[in-house]
């Protein structure tokens, strides 16, 4: 861009917008809006009269870490008469020393003096508003936004708020990957029309480093159907082939077209870069700009006044503006589909910043991975919820003992419902993703049975009585088995039997204890358990052992009784 390689603008006098919004008028220099490095600092008080950029994202260059000034955002957004009102934000971003700030001077002009057929300004008047400079260096760092929120009624009677934001240019000599990176992405979550300021064309890296932006974007609508970011504005300055494209909106329309068309004899991910793009904007434009003239580009004191710039590069700005900010156009920003407002925002942007303060650029999917965790999480709740609410109808509270049976095969039903349901509600993050928290809702939904079984078990009268009924038959054995061997002189065992009598006594007690105080619950737990593997392991093995040649007998009495009656009946025959 040009304006780049001019000079910061000098002169006795500079405009600058009247707060009232309906006129310019000349200041002296000293009242001027103030530079860079002006700027209140975030522990300065934002003065909120006299309207000009305020740093809302400081950029700490030592670390290479960026802060919210939460105090001044909240300020500016959280005025009485706007801080419910739906919000439009507007952005530029792209690369440094383009000319970013350069073309939000002009909306700021459109936006105080709209009403006005001249609302660009006249001939002699300086460029104010977000500083700007010529040169090679970078001006702006961070995000900042004019400290003024317009409010304006759209044509349907709705009022809306207008805020304009600019942001630190990428790929400068003292920025990092990540730097630009953040500042990209922060303005893209959290502005309803991203102005992409790219110079001369549409580059293939320009596609790429886009796309690294859109990944998320493009992962989240594939799960809920919905494209995450609003409007993106590709701005090509200094276009140099009107003979191919015109300039302005059409001409963009038809290059831009071009440009993101898919091919099939592209390379994969040249393909793929084009696909992430349409899928996560929802709606993309292009704007052809042509070159503002060799006077802006030459003259070391050029500080933005009209009759230095061409009168093509003005028509065009005539056109660019409006379709952007005229009442008719605006965008309101929406999050998930939900219109955002000003005092909204100012959440978002606490949220979005917290994302970006650790030590490493978090990838895209980073972003879609903790809303797809808590997106199944949440599916994975519902259908738990489901699942326990039918088993508590079966066997929950005060429903009477069921047969395990039954039992299982009601929550296999549930098991199978619960399941059903969390596959049907529409989740981010993928098949592969997801299956992994349907693995976690089944196991969980299996430690949920475990309980519901315990709890049915407890209401069986004869499982209740399991432990006691354990402990008294130890004590009989041993009781049985002490006496018996006393009896037989075998003292050693004798004494042994009755210490562990003695033990199941006290275990008995102590269980009895439990039950009716509901102390020591650990206890009682462990006497339970200790009962449970005695049964399992010694008693009822014994006595399935006992019934089945119980049974065995009684077959073989069985046989033989009607064998012998065969006998007898045949005797009985032969002797008649």
């Amino acid at each position: 861009m040009a304006e780049r390689d001019a000079a910061r603008r000098a002169g006795p006098a500079r405009q600058r917008p009247d707060p009232a919004g309906k006129h310019y008028e000349e200041e002296e220099e000293e009242d001027a809006l103030p530079d860079s490095d002006a700027l209140p600092d975030s522990d300065d008080e934002v003065d909120l009269d006299k309207p000009r950029p305020i740093q809302i994202v400081l950029a700490h260059e030592d670390d290479h870490n960026f802060e919210l000034d939460e105090e001044a955002l909240e300020k500016i957004l959280l005025q009485e008469h706007i801080k419910d009102l739906n919000i439009v934000v507007v952005s530029v971003a792209g690369a440094f020393r383009k000319g970013k700030s350069f073309l939000l001077d002009f909306m700021l002009r459109y936006m105080y003096n709209r009403t006005s057929p001249c609302w660009i300004g006249g001939n002699t008047e300086p460029l104010t508003g977000f500083t700007w400079r010529g040169g090679c260096e970078r001006e702006t760092t961070g995000i900042q936004i004019w400290s003024e929120v317009f409010v304006i009624d759209k044509p349907n009677g709705t009022k809306v708020a207008v805020l304009l934001m600019d942001t630190q240019g990428a790929f400068d000599s003292q920025s990092t990957i990540k730097d630009c990176a953040t500042v990209f992405a922060l303005s893209t979550m959290t502005s309803s029309v991203q102005v992409y300021n790219l110079s001369q064309n549409i580059q293939e890296d320009d596609l790429q480093h886009l796309q690294l932006f859109t990944e998320y974007g493009r992962l989240a609508m594939e799960e809920i159907y919905q494209k995450p970011f609003q409007t993106l504005m590709f701005l090509i300055r200094d276009w140099s082939y009107p003979y191919e494209h015109a300039y302005g909106l059409e001409g963009g329309k038809k290059f831009l077209e071009k440009r993101l068309q898919v091919k099939q004899n592209q390379h994969e991910e040249l393909q793929n870069v084009r696909k992430h793009i349409h899928s996560c904007f929802s709606n993309l434009g292009c704007f052809l700009l042509p070159h503002p003239g060799l006077k802006v580009a030459t003259n070391p004191n050029f500080d933005g006044r009209l009759n230095d710039i061409d009168e093509d590069f003005k028509k065009e700005l005539r056109n660019l503006v409006p379709l952007l900010l005229a009442p008719e156009n605006l965008v309101e920003k929406e999050i998930s589909g939900s219109k955002v407002t000003c005092r909204d925002l100012v959440e978002y942007f606490k949220a979005y910043i917290k994302i970006y303060q650790g030590e490493e650029l978090p990838h895209p999917k980073s972003m879609l991975q903790a809303t797809a965790e808590a997106n199944n999480l949440a599916a994975v709740a519902g259908a738990k919820d489901l699942y326990s609410k039918g088993m508590e109808q079966v066997c929950g509270g005060d429903k009477p003992y069921i047969a395990p049976s039954d039992l299982e095969q009601k929550h296999q039903d549930f098991r199978e419902s619960a399941v059903r349901q969390f596959r049907s509600v529409k989740k981010m993050g993928g098949e592969e993703f997801c299956q992994r928290y349907q693995e976690q809702l089944e196991v969980e939904i299996d430690e949920i049975y475990a309980n519901f079984v315990k709890h049915n078990d407890g209401k069986n009268i004869f499982y209740a009585a399991r432990t006691p009924a354990t402990l008294f038959a130890v004590m009989f054995a041993m009781y049985i088995t002490s006496g018996l061997t006393g009896f037989l002189g075998m003292n050693s065992i004798a004494t042994l039997c009755n210490l562990m009598l003695g033990m199941a006594l006290i275990s008995f007690c102590t269980w009895a204890y439990v039950k009716y105080s509901g102390e020591f619950r650990e206890v009682g737990t462990a006497i339970d358990q200790i009962a449970e593997a005695i049964w399992e392991q010694v008693l009822k093995p014994m006595s399935d052992n006992l019934m089945e040649d119980h049974m065995r007998q009684s077959v073989k009495n069985s046989i033989k009784a009607g064998l012998t009656e065969q006998v007898s009946h045949h005797a009985r025959l032969k002797t008649d």
